[in-house]
């Protein structure tokens, strides 16, 4: 389910430890092709009829700068995190290592569409999460300092990690109130609600059950949690009709488990439409 995207501006002034983190991610810089657009002929009227569909829908389609692109340009190349445990579930340490790769794999295989195509400049895009937010400090049994860890900071009746470090938030980037400065701001939240059904994504991440996202660690495809980040991305849901000549796809809620050859191409749509703005 696609949720309403907040005004950010972006306007990230890199500094300290930021600056690392965006050097690492340009050392992975990829060998982008020339600015092209060829999809395959057979999807060439779907996604006109998409993207003429968002253009009549979408309240600021082309003046909204916090789409999950602003942010990985803004940072140089790479995505922060911030997890919402709302759950009174105990987490283990290789249990939060096994949710952090998870997230980091899945975001992978949108990202990995992009390498290489219509000159699209990076090969990865880290993924690290930097945060845990919890009602009760004994729900996390770890005790290393690996993440910074936010307790009892409710807001929408959940856990939140510290809005001082949110993108969100913090309209300019700067993050000067963030303890950690930009090196442990986020970009995104993972919301992790015991008992939720389905999801919700948009600028701020991704939402879905606990339950969900811990019992499917080891599916190669978490459908709602790649049904999500499309959103993050700007891709739209198809409640209530179906572009010409498609019919299973991963942003058809319920018709597709993974990323098809239709989502790939809007995806890539979408940068074609914004890449402009990143002087690409």
């Amino acid at each position: 389910m696609r949720t309403l995207l907040s005004g950010v501006v972006l306007a990230l002034a890199l500094s300290g430890a930021g600056v690392a983190q965006a050097e690492q991610a340009r050392d992975v810089t990829a060998a982008a092709n020339p600015a092209t657009w060829s999809p395959p002929s057979h999807l060439v009227t779907p996604l006109n009829q998409v993207w003429s569909h968002q253009e009549s829908t979408y309240g600021n389609l082309y003046g909204f700068r916090n789409y999950g692109w602003d942010q990985v340009f803004v940072n140089g190349g790479y995505l922060n995190f911030c997890v919402r445990w709302d759950s009174s579930a105990p987490v283990s340490a290789s249990l939060r290592d096994r949710i952090h790769a998870k997230l980091a794999e899945q975001y992978k295989k949108w990202m990995d569409v992009m390498v290489g195509h219509n000159n699209w400049p990076y090969a990865s895009v880290p993924i690290k999460v930097v945060g845990w937010a919890v009602r009760d400090r004994n729900t996390l049994q770890w005790n290393d300092n690996s993440v910074d860890i936010y307790v009892n900071n409710i807001r929408e009746n959940a856990p939140q990690c510290a809005e001082a470090c949110g993108r969100f938030f913090v309209r300019d980037g700067q993050y000067r109130n963030c303890p950690g400065g930009v090196a442990r701001h986020y970009d995104q939240s993972l919301w992790l609600t015991a008992g939720m059904g389905g999801g919700a994504g948009g600028d701020w991440g991704q939402r879905m059950g606990s339950e969900y996202f811990v019992n499917n660690l080891g599916n190669p495809d978490l459908t709602i949690l790649l049904h999500e980040i499309g959103h993050t991305f700007g891709l739209d849901d198809f409640y209530d009709w179906t572009p010409s000549g498609v019919s299973g796809f991963l942003m058809k809620a319920g018709s597709a488990r993974g990323i098809t050859e239709f989502d790939t191409w809007m995806f890539r749509d979408w940068w074609r439409h914004l890449k402009s703005r990143y002087g690409r």
